[in-house]
Parts: structure tokens; sequence; C-alpha cells
């Protein structure tokens, strides 16, 4: 099939790996058991390996496309939006951390900051979504 890739659909298969991970670092981070937790990790493990696989074939075939220069400007500035949101929300979990680390878990904070890379991946794809509809 020759499809063409497109930099929103890539930029928008980074929340599926975002979600992958935290549904990963939960299966490590519970404090109970249950038998099936094993078979949820495995699935998850290699959903993700194959996943990733497909991706970089994409981003492969991409690289050999023309390339739309206005989509990856507004891949920049998005980027440059949610890596200054996540330079304030890393120094608040940092803060939080060192105020509350002895009255909350750490898996609370390992939450938050799994919690913030889906959070992200999601904020970075409406970001540009919005910014490329645009054409700005």
């Amino acid at each position: 099939m020759k499809n063409k890739v497109t930099l929103r659909e890539l930029v928008g298969s980074r929340i599926i790996l975002a979600i992958c991970i935290a549904v990963y670092y939960w299966c490590w981070a519970r404090n109970d058991w249950h038998a099936y937790y094993t078979t949820i990790q495995n699935c998850v493990a290699i959903f993700t390996i194959l996943f990733f696989c497909g991706l970089s074939w994409r981003e492969r075939q991409y690289k050999k496309e023309v390339f739309d220069e206005l989509a990856d400007l507004n891949l920049r500035r998005s980027d440059a939006i949610c890596f200054k949101v996540t330079t304030v929300a890393i120094v608040i979990i940092a803060f939080a951390t060192a105020v509350l680390r002895f009255n909350c878990p750490a898996e609370v904070f390992g939450y938050i900051l799994v919690g913030l890379l889906v959070v992200l991946s999601i904020l970075r794809t409406v970001l540009f979504c919005i910014m490329d509809s645009k054409g700005a």
C-alpha cells in the first residue's frame, strides 16, 4: 500500500506510545497482584515494540517524501510551547516531591510524571493540528 505519510499522523501516533508507557508503568508500580497482570504487561510490551517498529518504518518513508516546510515549522513551534510547559511542570513536580516526600508514596510522583507525558503528547498533537489547520 502506498499511503502518503503525513506529519500529523506521526505526531498523533506519539499519543499511543505515551499511553503504552503509562500502562507499562502501571504494571510495574502497582501494589497488588493478580495473575492476569503478567498477561497485560506482556501484551502491552509486545504491542509497544511492534507499534514502534511500524512507526519507525513510517518515519523512514516520510523522510523519503517531499517535506511540508510549513508543517515542519508548526511542529517546531508546538514543540517550543510544550518545552516551556514541561519545564514549568517539572519544576512544580520537583518542589512538590521535596515538600511531600514523607507524606506521599513515591508511586504517586511516578504516576504524575507519566501522566504528564501523556498530557504533553496530547497537547503537542492538539497544538500542532490547530497551527497546521490555520496555516500559521
